[in-house]
């Protein structure tokens, strides 16, 4: 089933091609323009400007909690009945160091809050956290593709995996481009999005800019 979207579009292929480039140029825009500097790490409405940004020209639910239940093969994320208490609860947990951190994320990813695109705002929202908390960035590019998902996968009950992945990723290179490109990428091909480079989709934006002027 398509979700229904901003674009008119009725192809999934289409669609899916659509969000691609216009999210992953978004994301790209949170790093360039400053926008997260201007947030505050590890609350859930700034996860919600980060899902907005990503999504808010594509889809009508972008940034909005979610009201139906949701699962992942045998896992139930967090019941939607609870689920408004529980981002309360998770923003309170503390977030000091690196553990801390990523028993947060690991929360956040459990209570799963919008219908679509948890994974690639929570990544965004889990580094903004690592910048602002430790002065590290994480090269996704670093964790391979069924790594990531199994430490994943395994986190709610056991999130040691998980925490070795992540620190073998972390760079203290939070100004480099070309590290935060291949980052987004890496993290888009977690979902199934590998049609497009991040830095070539920025570079093509840098020159239509310069064709307006």
């Amino acid at each position: 089933m398509i979700p229904q979207n901003k674009l008119g579009i009725a192809s999934s292929i289409e669609l899916a091609h659509e969000e691609e480039r216009i999210s992953k140029l978004a994301a790209l825009s949170l790093y360039r323009d400053g926008a997260l500097d201007k947030l505050e790490p590890g609350t859930f409405t700034t996860l919600q400007k980060i899902h907005v940004t990503l999504f808010g020209d594509i889809y009508d639910f972008a940034g909005r909690v979610r009201d139906v239940n949701l699962s992942k093969g045998s896992f139930r994320f967090a019941s939607a009945l609870y689920l408004q208490s529980a981002l309360k609860s998770i923003e309170g947990m503390r977030q000091g160091d690196f553990e801390e951190i990523v028993e947060k994320y690991v929360e956040m990813n459990v209570a799963h809050p919008f219908r679509e695109g948890n994974g690639r705002a929570g990544r965004i929202w889990l580094d903004h956290i690592f910048r602002c908390e430790l002065g590290r960035t994480v090269d996704w590019s670093q964790i391979g593709h069924e790594d990531y998902l199994l430490a994943m996968e395994r986190s709610p009950v056991r999130d040691l995996e998980l925490k070795e992945l992540l620190r073998g990723s972390l760079s203290n290179q939070l100004d480099n481009f070309t590290l935060l490109a291949r980052g987004v990428d890496a993290s888009y091909s977690y979902e199934g999005y590998a049609t497009y480079r991040a830095e070539d989709l920025a570079q093509g934006s840098i020159r239509n800019e310069r064709h307006e002027d």
